[in-house]
């Protein structure tokens, strides 16, 4: 029966264009188009070029007899079933077409081609933990891995956190900022609540960050964020984990569970106690304090000695403190209710650790820097031409402070310093010293800061391999000058290192150029034109290690400090005063005429 009028569908008129088209797609030449379209061939030809016939895409052309196709048999009246399921199989072929089209665009991925990748992902997505999460599983692991990887007195540093308030004294490199982020780690874990790092800089206080990182992976839980954020668990309190810099002086809103590390280098202890003990005001909080001994001056040592305790009390409630070695080897929880431990060189090798070989340490360094490094004794800078008061000043936060340098740039491939000049120091190494290599980033004015941005130490590496690891360092800096101490194996590096430097400068040693170098290095320091990170304790204490000395004729004064092969504590230092040399000593906004400046 026929459609009533209102229901009718008329088709399209034909269109000789379109028609002409898809001809040429399937194969048609366009002299046979033209015939059998009764159509002149100058016009086919025009609707090739402006139609674009040639460049379409294969898909172009599919959709568009797809389309033609599928309007055809929906006009068709009446439909066979044939119809019907031709129409469905051709727009099912229209829907993957559209897929296909938005897999091909800009952030197109395979769930575009395939719906079910895409729930699967969704499902994947649904069924992953949310981040920085373990299971309790995880957590026993990671408690067996901190227990069973720590020295006999780590243990013992374990047995005391309960204390309210811990100040250790250790050696150089017996795993105290090691251990110490595991421990707050496994307390976090375990309902223990905030943990909080506090460093002289915001770079050594991520050396946290990286130990808890490290030790989370062993149970493949990747930890992100800066604060790390851990979750509530069943039955467990969340906890937040912040690593902070000096800058945590302006910081009021912390609370938890601090961990002061190298307390005696920082600047300003006292202003920065006054705020970390705040942070742990709440009886609950703990206090730990850990570091390598600096300077008897420091403003720590009055909290290390007990008279800080005792400042402004009566008479009868001061407290006595002895803090030697023999009283605290084992740890004592002392009068001032503070838990105290010295941990030396020794006492570490008794306890298990086992990589130090103290005979060669101290063929290394002199009797009183192995004292210091090792046994930890304070050192008395009363002596030294830069003692740690003039120093600290100096001691910044460079992570935070130094916006122009890019401090991930080696681990991704760029240049930390971009084009900006830079100047390179090298104090080389004999058969018992150890070699130094100090970058500077020069006043980018007259008068302004020097800043080290990098510091390197090598050992038992011979002339070649040392003149490589300069090169190495030029690569990846815009380097502007290098000065080389050139006695002795200096001078076979120097002249490796003129094959691709050519205006590498030699530093003499004589008494003159020693004193030239140190009032050089004075006046920048005392005039507060030098900084460096915070964390970079070594270059302090190398610094600290120089003195005032009598010329070998006794007529004369020199300076000195880890010069010969049974010392090298002070190669940092020498390196450091190659570079700032290289600014003439009259330069702008120091202490003017340098020759005329008594150092003590």
């Amino acid at each position: 029966m026929d459609q009533a009028p209102s229901q009718r569908i008329t088709p399209p008129a034909f269109d000789p264009r379109r028609e002409a088209k898809w001809l040429y797609w399937t194969g048609w030449r366009l002299v046979d188009i033209a015939e059998r379209l009764h159509l002149p061939m100058p016009t086919i030809a025009s609707w090739k070029g402006r139609d674009g016939w040639e460049t379409a895409k294969p898909i172009d052309r599919i959709e568009g007899v797809l389309e033609a196709r599928i309007i055809q048999l929906v006009l068709k009246e009446p439909k066979t079933g044939s119809d019907f399921k031709e129409i469905d199989l051709l727009t099912r072929q229209m829907e993957r077409l559209a897929r296909v089209r938005r897999y091909n665009e800009p952030g197109g991925h395979e769930g575009d081609l395939n719906p079910k990748v895409t729930e699967r992902n969704k499902k994947a997505r649904r069924a992953r933990p949310a981040p920085n999460t373990f299971s309790e599983t995880q957590i026993a692991e990671l408690q067996r891995i901190f227990r069973e990887e720590n020295f006999a007195y780590q243990n013992s540093w374990l047995a005391n956190r309960h204390m309210r308030t811990r100040a250790l004294l250790k050696s150089r490199q017996t795993g105290a900022t090691f251990y110490f982020a595991r421990e707050a780690f496994d307390d976090a874990l375990t309902g223990g609540g905030n943990q909080i790092f506090l460093s002289a800089s915001r770079n050594q206080a991520r050396v946290f960050r990286t130990y808890i990182c490290q030790l989370a992976e062993r149970v493949d839980v990747e930890l992100r964020g800066d604060p790390i954020i851990l979750p509530p668990m069943e039955g467990r309190q969340g906890a937040e984990l912040y690593f902070l810099g000096t800058n945590a002086r302006t910081a009021q809103g912390y609370h938890g569970n601090f961990y002061f590390d190298e307390f005696f280098w920082t600047f300003r202890f006292r202003e920065l106690n006054k705020l970390a003990r705040a942070m742990a005001t709440h009886s609950h909080w703990r206090r730990t304090y850990f570091s390598t001994p600096s300077s008897i001056q420091h403003e720590a040592y009055a909290f290390w000695s007990g008279d800080e305790f005792n400042r402004g009390r009566a008479k009868d409630r001061r407290v006595s403190i002895d803090v030697s070695h023999d009283a605290l080897r084992d740890g004592r929880l002392c009068e001032d209710r503070v838990y105290r431990q010295i941990l030396n060189i020794y006492d570490a090798i008794a306890g298990g650790m086992s990589m130090f070989d103290v005979e060669e340490l101290q063929l290394e360094n002199n009797p009183a820097d192995f004292a210091n490094l090792y046994l930890c004794q304070f050192i008395d800078d009363t002596r030294s031409v830069f003692p740690l008061s003039l120093l600290q000043p100096c001691m910044v936060d460079a992570f935070e402070d130094w916006g122009d340098v890019d401090w991930l740039a080696l681990d991704m491939g760029r240049r930390p310093f971009g084009r900006t000049p830079v100047w390179i120091g090298y104090d080389p190494s004999a058969t018992g010293d150890s070699a130094a290599l100090i970058v500077i980033a020069p006043p980018s004015r007259p008068g302004g800061k020097f800043r080290v941005l990098e510091k390197q130490q090598f050992r038992g590496l011979d002339f070649p391999a040392q003149a490589m690891a300069i090169k190495a360092v030029c690569d990846r800096y815009e380097v502007e000058h290098i000065a080389i101490d050139a006695n002795g194996i200096g001078l076979a590096v120097m002249q490796l290192v003129k094959a691709f430097f050519p205006g590498a400068v030699a530093v003499g040693y004589t008494p003159a150029d020693k004193q030239r170098m140190v009032l050089k290095a004075y006046d920048v320091i005392r005039s507060h034109r030098l900084e460096f990170d915070a964390g970079e304790t070594a270059l302090a204490q190398s610094l600290m290690a120089i003195r005032k000395a009598v010329t070998a004729s006794g007529r004369g004064i020199t300076y000195e400090a880890g010069r010969t092969d049974e010392t090298g504590h002070a190669d940092l230092a020498w390196a450091l005063m190659h570079t700032l040399i290289n600014e003439p000593l009259e330069a702008p906004h120091g202490l003017g005429n340098s020759n005329t400046v008594e150092i003590y």
